[in-house]
């Protein structure tokens, strides 16, 4: 999910993947009391139940090793490499996400990586 507006209630929030895509759902504000509490008082708190997550160019990721990465390509990559650089930053195979974003608005599993034809103009023949 996106945040689309923070209001003061609630959080204003987009699907970008899965069956609900493009849909728009409001994330109230939500009063918590923990069940286990050894203080001599009720403590009772309100909060948004979200958790943050943080996102990084590919460019910005060069060189970070990462236990999970999720991969949001709504268009290909602009240069040879960068789908590389993008999916070898994960330590582990599970631990990879990836969206990619046809040219319809559909989910897909393939995505160009851009190449140029022209580094195999020159290359010596065996």
């Amino acid at each position: 999910m996106v945040v689309m507006k923070y209001l003061l209630q609630c959080v204003e929030c987009e699907v970008i993947s899965g069956s609900f895509v493009g849909t728009r759902h409001f994330i109230p504000r939500m009063q918590l009391s923990p069940n286990d509490t050894k203080l001599p008082f009720n403590l009772l708190r309100k909060q948004m139940p979200l958790q943050i997550c943080y996102c990084m160019t590919i460019n910005k990721s060069q060189g970070q090793s990462l236990q999970i990465v999720g991969l949001f390509l709504p268009k290909p990559v602009f240069t040879h490499g960068q789908l590389y650089v993008a999916v070898s930053r994960v330590t582990s195979p599970n631990g990879l996400k990836i969206f990619i974003e046809s040219d319809m608005g559909r989910n897909t599993n393939i995505i160009q990586n851009v190449m140029y034809k022209e580094i195999f103009y020159n290359l010596p023949k065996s």
